[in-house]
């Protein structure tokens, strides 16, 4: 047994050593952290503002009645594509028709009064003249030509009263005739009835507001109202590329041309919200009222260019430089060993930044798990530890 031991005992030792040879030398270094890379790709990038905005027609209008009374008659109904000039709804004309025969009655008996004062004048005048010429023969009295002078200046006067009336009542007729024809509402521009706010048999009362029938758009271009924080607004001018994409539509991408950003704010929950708005066609029909669009203000963007990941970035000592042209240092694996570069950026993102220098397609830039070294640093054999 003593025996066995001493044979097996140089053997163990042995294999101790090798382990221990192989670990310190051979063995890859695995203390530090795993590399995580990317490649040096071309892509499209963008940079952009987003927010959300709702659409909404470039034009519209509130078609709503004049007169009170029953709404009689409604010819259209929601969704319904309308004409200018088309009738949409009929108010009942009963009182405004009554109204104007009584007018016109009126008006038939002051213009028989007047035909009669008018007579009344000629006899008057007659009378007046005939006295007139016999005071020159002295056959008649003072008074008499006084009395005939009066009996044509209250003639003359009735007559201008009885006109001042007809004038009164023709321009009263001509109101009457006016609210009679505001019982039938025609459509004020061609475009889809979007919203029916009143229905067949409906009182409605235009004593204070006018009320409100149906609602009249035109859906050929639509317009996109964004909400943008205060802190994005001045990133926003006004003719800079926009576009968005619908619930409905995700993937189909709609560009406009930012036209207006309102300066008054709208506060939501705390939160200074700025309005702006562009305008889209929409020959289609597809975009409707009230949908929701995620929308991107493009700042700057290009079309296949070299992209490194942001994370790969790492700011040089004296910082990211300003402009739109940035110096940042990366880690390159050349061999397997990572390799400190400077490079020249452009257009960033959260995700991407433009290579303008120090880059070449298909270089493999370490975006986690890499030692922040020297341009020369290498990574050789661990050394044994005593």
């Amino acid at each position: 047994m003593s025996f066995s031991r001493r044979r097996w005992w140089p053997l163990a030792a042995l294999a101790v050593a090798a382990a221990l040879l192989w670990y310190f030398w051979l063995a890859p270094d695995n203390q530090g952290p795993e590399l995580v890379t990317a490649p040096v790709e071309h892509a499209d990038i963008e940079d952009s503002v987003t927010a959300l905005g709702t659409l909404e027609p470039l034009n519209y209008v509130d078609v709503g009645t004049q007169v009170s009374g029953q709404l009689e008659k409604l010819h259209v109904e929601e969704g319904e594509q309308v004409e200018e000039g088309q009738l949409l709804a009929e108010i009942d004309a009963t009182i405004y028709l009554a109204k104007v025969e009584a007018t016109e009655a009126q008006l038939e008996n002051l213009q028989a009064q007047l035909a009669d004062r008018e007579a009344t004048q000629v006899l008057a005048r007659l009378q007046a003249e005939r006295q007139r010429n016999l005071i020159k023969l002295d056959a008649t009295s003072q008074e008499a030509v006084e009395q005939a002078d009066a009996t044509l200046r209250s003639a003359t006067a009735q007559i201008a009263a009885l006109k001042a009336q007809i004038r009164q009542l023709e321009s009263q007729l001509k109101e009457a005739k006016a609210d009679l024809s505001y019982t039938r509402i025609y459509a004020p521009m061609t475009g889809t009835v979007v919203d029916q706010l009143a229905n067949q048999g409906q009182t409605l009362n235009a004593n204070q507001t006018a009320p409100i029938i149906v609602q009249i758009a035109d859906l050929s271009t639509m317009t996109v109202r964004t909400q943008v924080s205060e802190a994005d607004i001045t990133q926003l001018k006004v003719g800079m590329p926009v576009w968005f994409t619908t619930l409905g539509q995700p993937d189909l991408r709609r560009e406009g041309v930012l036209r207006q950003i309102l300066p008054t704010p709208e506060v939501v929950n705390n939160v200074v919200l700025f309005n702006a708005l562009f305008d889209v066609p929409n020959p289609d029909g597809k975009l409707l009222p009230q949908m929701s669009a995620q929308v991107f203000f493009v700042k700057a963007a290009a079309d296949n260019v070299l992209t490194v990941p942001v994370a790969a970035l790492k700011p040089l000592q004296r910082g990211p430089g300003s402009g739109p042209e940035r110096r940042y240092a990366v880690q390159v694996l050349e061999n397997g060993v990572p390799q400190q570069r400077v490079v020249r950026v452009g257009t960033m993102t959260r995700v991407s930044a433009e290579v303008l220098e120090g880059l070449a397609a298909g270089d493999e830039v370490v975006i986690s798990g890499g030692a922040t070294a020297s341009p020369a640093a290498e990574r050789g054999p661990r050394r044994p530890r005593f």
